[in-house]
């Protein structure tokens, strides 16, 4: 049982929630820094780790960890899969695809654990990076 306090929505958690729900990117946290330094010109690069971490941590966003990348965070808390470009690192949402329904009870009886989440990515060419590689690419 948690019986922690709800996080109290600071000033610069708000700003920060704010500009990670307004974009779609999955930005990193260099660049949330940047989006919120625009709104907030004094706050620090640690207090927007730190406050990511812990929004992360409390559900109110999604950290991605990336193989071979920066963590990145998504604003939409909710259960959804994302598709990463195996060329420049782009990470979009997948929409349209409802999230597989596991057997959860087989899976811990198998492996022991007490599950908590699963987390599928996809992966591929980005239509940016296929269209550098020009026409007919990859057909």
């Amino acid at each position: 049982m948690d019986i922690r306090p709800p996080l109290k929505m600071t000033r610069q958690r708000a700003v920060i929630l704010e500009e990670l729900r307004g974009v779609t990117t999955h930005p990193t946290a260099d660049e949330v820094y940047e989006m919120v330094r625009k709104r907030i010109p004094r706050i620090s690069l640690a207090t927007v780790y730190r406050n990511l971490e812990l929004m992360a941590r409390e559900g109110l966003i999604q950290r991605l960890d990336v193989a071979g990348g920066p963590k990145r965070y998504d604003g939409d808390p909710g259960l959804h899969y994302h598709v990463r470009c195996v060329r420049c690192g782009r990470v979009d949402d997948v929409h349209g695809i409802p999230p597989v329904d596991l057997p959860q009870a087989r899976l811990e009886q198998v492996t022991g654990y007490r599950l908590l989440a699963h987390r599928l990515e996809f992966r591929g060419v980005c239509p940016a990076c296929r269209g550098a590689e020009g026409p007919g690419a990859g057909s």
